[in-house]
């Protein structure tokens, strides 16, 4: 019996992760030879945790690079839904003071930071969007 509940769970767990994995990507947009996700994930997350969601997307998925991501934000018009927020890289950064961060960029619109990029403690909460080689 215990097997039997196990295993239900574990199929409804299944189902409701590939449903949430499709309302992320969506309709990927085509930028060069990158997919970008439709969408953001729905909650910010830490470095860690951005990496591993984007590659639960299977097929590929990822975090991009900081290049990448800073393709994204030069193309956010015909790309949409991407929120005013920050957005985690997969590119590391180390510094003498506090050893190895991550960075992020910063899509806030009429904000002074908009279209940067910095490097930020692994632990801080981002937004997410993964990206797939084309």
């Amino acid at each position: 019996m215990k097997k039997l509940l196990f295993l239900t769970l574990l199929l409804i767990a299944s189902f409701s992760f590939a449903q949430n994995a499709k309302q992320i990507i969506g309709k990927p947009v085509k930028i060069g030879n990158l997919l970008f996700a439709q969408y953001n994930f729905p909650e910010f997350m830490n470095w860690n945790d951005a990496k591993k969601a984007c590659a639960r997307l299977g097929a590929g998925w990822r975090l991009p690079t900081k290049d990448e991501l800073n393709l994204l934000y030069e193309n956010k018009g015909q790309i949409g839904h991407l929120g005013y927020w920050r957005f985690w890289s997969s590119t590391e950064s180390r510094t003498e003071t506090n050893g190895i961060l991550a960075f992020e960029q910063d899509f806030s619109e009429g904000s002074k930071y908009s279209g940067h990029q910095y490097h930020d403690e692994k632990s801080a909460k981002y937004s997410v969007r993964a990206v797939r080689d084309f």
